[in-house]
């Protein structure tokens, strides 16, 4: 065979594997779904729970370091003080957030054609989030920086499964830890026009993460509209510390969104059981809500939860047991109970490349965060070595199973179409469905297509390379950072954001705190 013949056949073989790797479905900007939820836990149990959260409350109370403003707002509504302690008499964190906090609410996105709703039977998923390191397979794992930050968010805006281009897409440490917030807000509002998440390790940087979603959207559009979402861990055990609080409140006073997420190692950060577990998580989460909307009532809140465990012959953390699952199903079942969106799941894994262990610990906890009703999936893409590494390969492989996730959901088709009863009249008993008018109206849509997969006879595998998973991955990713177009943006806005990031970077000397 000459050389332009083969040449012509590896085209055409790369021409079909990329028509195999997009997906055929159409993009839609978040999951409603219809499905009903999987209840673990039974009404007594939920109930034991939340009264034992209430002692928990009552008795113990939750540490506010290092902000007198918070203690003082808890003890004008209520709540008995000692030092830094707060003790809150039952029923008073859940009567607050009843009270005021929003079941769902939109986020808004620069493309109002991309705009979630977060709550009620509504998912959204969200790649994940603050890893210090990349990999991929062809540099492996090293310190992230701002060129793979933007080719983040150019991949989470490309991925049709992803709704939300999230927020710490990764720590792009080559710029300093006292700017690199506003480089990493500014690719959100540039590279995307999908909903995104705020900085939160300074309260002045929760605040130039409002101002500059305010030369974006307008500044009356965001005092009465949800633009932002960010997300404020806990210091668990029962601990919230000045710098979360702060960033919660420059949020919840702006009226944006603010994850309350208790960060959980069970056996190291939590009792060792998931009934304890649950327990602290709830009062925790309740706490901060609770905070929110003494800060401004109404504002919109999620109750979140990052929960795995430890082993406990090493210590390490362990991801996709059963044990996690089980705290997913029952705080997601709490939340509902509250009355506020939950927070939860993701690619979670322990595993250092983009392998079976991550595929299996990954695809444990993605699909018991989609049979709970998780309402916004932190993590869902890209997350490695229990978060330590934003994974490229990964990111493509998890983006698939979101795919997946959004057809589960979506429930079971029953309509004329779906019954298919002309389609089993036509062909009858002895025949084959593939050439029937039916099937031919719905092959293109009829089954989930695996942008990852290869499911092609082992000869037609072989002649394409031989990939295994990851590497069909790697060759996705470079593709869609090749064929990438940024959104529009009006040249004034980015003006003004580009303005608003150079004032803010010359007003202070560069600092790695």
């Amino acid at each position: 065979m000459n050389e332009p013949n083969r040449r012509q056949r590896g085209n055409a073989r790369a021409e079909r594997r990329a028509k195999r790797e997009r997906s055929s479905r159409p993009s839609i900007p978040y999951i409603t779904r219809r499905i009903p939820v999987f209840e673990l836990a039974s009404d007594e149990l939920l109930s034991l729970i939340e009264n034992n959260a209430e002692t928990l409350l009552e008795q113990t109370g939750i540490d506010f370091r290092d902000d007198p403003d918070a203690v003082e707002l808890f003890k004008s509504a209520g709540a008995h003080i000692d030092g830094e302690r707060i003790r809150f008499p039952r029923g008073m964190c859940r009567e607050i957030i009843q009270k005021t906090a929003p079941a769902q609410f939109t986020q808004y996105a620069r493309n109002r054609d991309r705009n979630v709703i977060i709550g009620g039977d509504h998912c959204v998923l969200v790649p994940a989030y603050g890893s210090p390191f990349v990999h991929d397979l062809d540099k492996g794992r090293r310190y992230a920086t701002l060129a793979d930050f933007e080719n983040f968010t150019k991949l989470a805006y490309l991925t049709p499964a992803l709704h939300h281009s999230g927020g710490t897409l990764c720590e792009p440490v080559d710029i300093p830890v006292n700017k690199r917030h506003l480089d990493m807000i500014f690719s959100h509002l540039r590279w995307s026009d999908k909903p995104f998440m705020g900085s939160v390790t300074h309260p002045t940087r929760a605040q130039d993460t409002v101002d500059m979603a305010k030369i974006v959207f307008g500044e009356a559009f965001v005092d009465e509209h949800c633009v932002i979402t960010s997300l404020i861990n806990a210091n668990s055990p029962m601990t919230f510390d000045a710098t979360m609080l702060g960033a919660a409140r420059v949020y919840a006073e702006n009226n944006q969104a603010t994850v309350i997420s208790p960060f959980i190692l069970a056996g190291a950060m939590s009792p060792v059981t998931v009934v304890g577990t649950c327990t602290q998580i709830l009062a925790e989460a309740m706490a901060g809500i609770a905070f929110t909307q003494l800060v401004r009532p109404g504002a919109p809140v999620i109750f979140g939860t990052f929960s795995s465990a430890v082993s406990m012959q090493s210590g390490a953390p362990t991801f996709g047991t059963p044990e996690p699952s089980m705290v997913i199903y029952i705080c997601a079942a709490l939340a509902r109970r509250l009355g506020v969106p939950f927070r939860s799941g993701g690619g979670l894994c322990a595993s250092k490349l983009p392998d079976a262990q991550a595929a299996y610990e990954s695809a444990n906890t993605l699909q018991s965060a989609a049979l709970a009703g998780v309402n916004f999936m932190l993590h869902t893409a890209g997350w490695l070595e229990g978060g330590l590494a934003m994974g490229y390969e990964k990111f493509i492989l998890d983006s698939d199973q979101a795919g997946m996730i959004e057809v589960l959901l979506a429930g079971v088709d029953d309509s004329e179409n779906g019954q298919a009863m002309e389609a089993l009249a036509t062909v009858g008993p002895g025949n084959h469905f593939l050439g029937c008018a039916h099937t031919q109206a719905n092959f293109e849509t009829a089954f989930y297509r695996s942008t990852t997969a290869d499911n092609n006879s082992f000869e037609q595998w072989q002649s394409e390379g031989s990939l295994d998973a990851a590497q069909r991955a790697n060759k996705t990713w470079k593709r869609m950072l090749q064929e990438y177009e940024a959104p529009p943006i009006d040249d004034s806005t980015l003006e003004a954001l580009q303005g608003f990031i150079a004032e803010k970077k010359s007003a202070v000397p560069d600092s790695n705190v």
